[in-house]
């Protein structure tokens, strides 16, 4: 992945337009997992969480979160990140549900404010997997493969939230 801004990794100063190290994704989707697991729990957790303590826990991850993502990997792909969000709200809300049945719950038994954390962590992640996904396949700077991924990946998504 080509770098968008300047960050230091490890010690290590990275420039704009340098090749930056698969470390970073390693890093934020393990950091990233916690961070969501967290504001998950805590958000849909049995007794009731304080609703601003809920936005400014998650809400604080997020804004870093973000600010991480338009240096990475540029204000474009970052826009497209929201822009498919808004199209696949409807999967979201489908995965959301699927992982709180395993907790005997469901989304409906939340009121909807309760819902914009975890669904803006899910956004980054998912986010993030595809990021990955484009580099692991070595069709970031590659048009025809790119296009292969992307197609395999909205499939693979598609399919994912028909089954759930």
């Amino acid at each position: 992945m080509k770098l968008h801004g300047n960050i230091k990794i490890n010690g290590k100063m990275y420039e704009k337009g340098d090749e930056g190290p698969w470390t970073l994704y390693l890093f934020f989707l393990f950091h990233m997992l916690m961070f969501g697991l967290s504001g998950f729990l805590i958000a849909y957790s049995d007794g009731p969480s304080p609703v601003p303590f809920i936005y400014f826990h998650g809400g604080f991850a997020i804004i870093v979160y973000t600010i991480f993502y338009l240096q990475i990997f540029g204000r474009e792909e970052v826009k497209w990140m929201f822009v498919n969000a808004a199209l696949g709200i409807l999967g979201i809300y489908t995965q959301r549900d699927w992982i709180l049945m395993f907790f005997g719950k469901s989304a409906a038994d939340y009121p909807l404010h309760i819902h914009l954390v975890p669904t803006l962590y899910f956004i980054l992640y998912t986010f993030l997997v595809r990021q990955a996904v484009l580099d692991l396949f070595g069709a970031r700077e590659d048009e025809a493969r790119r296009k292969k991924v992307e197609y395999g990946y909205v499939t693979l998504s598609t399919v994912a939230y028909l089954v759930a």
